[in-house]
């Protein structure tokens, strides 16, 4: 099942429950992934690798906002923010726990055979490829920084 379509169910079943915050995140996923499948440039339908880049670029808008709710002391807003991440994140794959990011780096770097900073450019191309969906680009970083600095 496409995830446009598990989505509509799960809109019809908030709709049922009168789930409002849940509704209105379901409609926003719901609008951002239509909003790609009609861009210029765009297939008839969106691949589930451009459903995953969608909703993770949902999730991290919304971490961006909620930090700015809660450094303005904004907790109604950051609230929401929270909210919508947690409706969002399930229908995300299983994300990798900063450990399993620090050892898949690890044997990527030995792999490859990258010794310093120069080599940070080849890591982070080959890491963000092969853990796309699996961890956020923000920890792939900061772990290859870690590694190879």
């Amino acid at each position: 099942m496409s995830l446009i379509t598990q989505i509509d169910q799960d809109i019809k079943l908030a709709m049922l429950a009168k789930q409002a915050e849940r509704l209105a995140g379901l409609r926003a996923i719901k609008s951002a992934l239509l909003l790609a499948k009609t861009e210029k440039g765009a297939a008839e339908e969106i691949t589930q690798d451009a459903e995953i880049k969608v909703l993770q670029r949902l999730v991290k808008q919304r971490k961006e906002s909620a930090d700015i709710y809660k450094t303005q002391g904004r907790d109604d807003l950051y609230q929401i923010e929270i909210g919508e991440i947690a409706i969002i994140e399930p229908y995300l794959p299983q994300q990798m726990t900063r450990f399993e990011v620090e050892g898949f780096v690890q044997e990527l770097i030995g792999r490859i055979g990258a010794t310093s900073m120069q080599d940070m450019g080849r890591v982070m191309g080959l890491a963000n490829k092969e853990l796309a969906g699996q961890a956020d680009g923000k920890t792939i970083s900061e772990v290859v920084k870690q590694l190879l600095g």
